[in-house]
């Protein structure tokens, strides 16, 4: 499908609200252009209707070529959620193409990851171990259950996740005893949120050689908070003042 400055709005921008767009910049008298675009329709119809292809000709929409700042053609643009996702310029092997539109679909354990269930998580965690948000919801499950060890196995294969990390602090924690912060993940599965934080800054001067584990399970429910969180920020300020 061709667009253009007219169509652009509704056949890319709005489209790729439900599909990704890909457009294809290009313009007649390019010779790389006449060698993508092959590539390109043939790998996009091989992905059965889950990405959308279409082409616009610079040379006839210059307003648009100069907002997307093309400077040489060809030159491909992915569009998710009504803004470019990914991009490349020039001609590419098929294989590269490939791989440009695969990057724009749901994965396996994307879709398993959704479904939530516990069965559907474990399948996302075997696909893609480091994955945190298959991993944590599942360790959360195990732990529900007692199953600490098999909860602590999954966590621990998650690199540089606060969630994850701060769970896993908490199961080393309850393991240990010392200290005994039973009273803070009591309020905290109660979604006592604040009540928690509070027991567990209150416990962070004199929690000794678990120090740092304490700090991890509160840096773990700031994160859980999100940044914009006013309780969040108040007690990234605590903390900071108890360890520094």
């Amino acid at each position: 499908m061709d667009v253009t400055e007219a169509t652009f709005a509704t056949e890319v921008i709005e489209r790729s609200k439900q599909l990704p767009v890909v457009v294809d910049f290009w313009a007649e008298w390019c010779a790389p252009c006449r060698q993508l675009g092959p590539i390109l329709e043939k790998a996009v119809a091989e992905r059965g209707g889950k990405i959308a292809l279409v082409k616009l000709d610079t040379d006839s929409n210059q307003e648009l070529a100069r907002a997307f700042q093309i400077q040489g053609i060809p030159a491909v643009k992915a569009f998710k959620d009504g803004v470019v996702a990914s991009e490349f310029v020039g001609a590419q092997p098929p294989r590269a193409v490939e791989q440009f539109l695969d990057a724009l679909l749901p994965s396996e354990a994307d879709g398993l990851v959704e479904q939530g269930d516990e069965s559907s998580l474990r399948q996302a965690v075997e696909l893609e171990p480091t994955r945190a948000d298959a991993a944590v919801p599942l360790a959360r499950l195990l732990y529900a259950r007692g199953e600490t060890d098999e909860a602590a196995r999954i966590l621990s294969a998650v690199p540089g996740n606060f969630e994850a990390d701060g769970l896993l602090a908490r199961l080393e924690l309850e393991a240990s005893g010392t200290p005994d912060l039973s009273a803070a993940f009591a309020a905290l599965d109660a979604e006592n949120v604040e009540g928690g934080l509070d027991l567990l800054l209150e416990a962070l001067p004199s929690a000794d050689a678990a120090k740092d584990r304490v700090r991890r399970v509160i840096v773990g429910v700031l994160d859980q908070l999100g940044a914009e969180s006013d309780l969040a920020r108040a007690s990234r300020r605590r903390l900071a003042a108890a360890l520094y």
